[in-house]
């Protein structure tokens, strides 16, 4: 078995079974799926490379690729395009999350078949914007009035979708009462663990200051979503308003562990609490405003992020790249800005890079045809990992590994 392969069975060990059947055989799918599916073994092949240039301390999301972007309604009810995924995050070298970014554009253009010299200008704008945008040191934000193109069109429908047309879409009503409609992604949870999770709730929405006030759980299901993060306990509840007809939320509960980039990372890192603190610290620190309902709890000894599901969530899938390029190239203009926003914004926090570090690193310009010759050569490893990975899926020996792995 090739040794990248053995290092994705080694890191989905311990995740839930079922679900890790169903992240194997969507990573099978496409190269961009594979990739998706494996940030650890970026970072850990990455973490060996010795070539890339000295870059300042960030605080990074840790799997940045196009489609860890997304508009999302904020805590402030406004909505915002912006990162969206920080199970990852952590201090890292500002080089490492744009390498993963602009590498993550080379395979997005190879699985569509698109021409190779298109990536290649694409991954030189984000490169250029991103250094700009750090060499003015000011961090910028999108939101429906400053936003062009697509994501003006994604900030625009998410201003004029309703939460009921969510509701309508998630859930059904039984005997009067409203639950969470069963589909391929919301699946049933024992009794006596929906009980224990109904409980765990209801005491948060009690006693936690981050949580919505009167309301209370009307049903709970598992939820299957993500593809790098599928194989955590993650949960979607449905809540009721105790004052108000009709009003419901839901809310997403998913299990945070520990960065993969933390056994490669040499820089000093907060002593936190809980690995959900790490994420939602962080995440409070890089986004210009937070989304709704973000907050932290442990249940059964796991820690886990809470907040909104929201019906504004919008983000660059790649069948768009394919079918409306031209536009694309304000997407990665805006994707490079929101990266250098993050970091700028996130700026001299419990050891990164202050301002001025980062204006400098911004204005030396010599560094992007290093992070550009990288990326370009890691798409061939991704290649070559992610047929071996189909190779042993198709014989049948990844299965039969997993069932014994897990059976041990």
């Amino acid at each position: 078995m090739e040794q990248s392969t053995a290092s994705i069975l080694k890191f989905n060990k311990n995740l839930l079974p079922d679900m890790v059947k169903l992240k194997y055989k969507l990573m099978t799918n496409n190269l961009y799926n594979f990739y998706r599916g494996t940030c650890h073994l970026y970072y850990e092949d990455l973490s060996k490379h010795k070539a890339l240039p000295f870059s300042p301390p960030v605080w990074i999301c840790g799997d940045l690729h196009m489609e860890n972007f997304g508009s999302f309604k904020g805590d402030n009810r406004l909505v915002y395009f912006d990162l969206n995924d920080f199970d990852e995050a952590i201090l890292a070298p500002a080089s490492w999350e744009i390498t993963r970014f602009v590498a993550s554009l080379f395979i997005a253009f190879e699985t569509m078949g698109i021409e190779h010299a298109k990536a290649i200008n694409m991954a030189k704008l984000f490169l250029k914007t991103y250094s700009r945008v750090l060499a003015n040191g000011k961090p910028y934000y999108l939101e429906p009035k400053t936003a062009k193109g697509i994501v003006c069109a994604f900030l625009k429908q998410a201003s004029a979708r309703k939460k009921k047309k969510l509701l309508e879409k998630r859930t059904v009503k039984v005997k009067n009462q409203r639950l969470i409609r069963p589909t391929t992604k919301h699946l049933k949870i024992e009794k006596t663990l929906k009980k224990e999770l109904c409980g765990h709730i209801t005491d948060w929405v009690k006693n936690h200051s981050g949580s919505p006030y009167n309301y209370q759980v009307e049903d709970v299901v598992f939820r299957v979503a993500g593809l790098g993060s599928m194989g955590l306990k993650r949960y979607l509840f449905l809540l009721k308003s105790t004052n108000r007809k009709e009003k419901y939320l839901l809310v997403d509960m998913k299990q945070s562990k520990v960065s993969s980039l933390a056994e490669h990372i040499n820089l000093y890192q907060p002593a936190w609490k809980t690995e959900s603190e790490r994420i939602i610290e962080i995440q409070k620190r890089m986004q210009n405003i937070p989304p709704a309902l973000l907050s932290n709890i442990s249940f059964k000894k796991d820690d886990f992020v809470i907040q909104e599901m929201q019906s504004v969530k919008d983000g660059i899938k790649l069948n768009l790249i394919k079918h409306r390029y031209r536009d694309i190239y304000q997407v990665i203009d805006d994707m490079a800005l929101l990266t250098a926003s993050s970091q700028l914004r996130s700026a001299g926090r419990q050891n990164a890079a202050n301002v001025d570090e980062l204006i400098y690193f911004g204005q030396d310009a010599n560094w992007q045809e290093n992070i550009l010759h990288y990326a370009l050569k890691y798409t061939g490893k991704v290649k070559k990992d992610y047929h071996a990975f189909c190779t042993a899926y198709k014989d049948l020996k990844l299965n039969k590994t997993v069932q014994q792995k897990q059976a041990n």
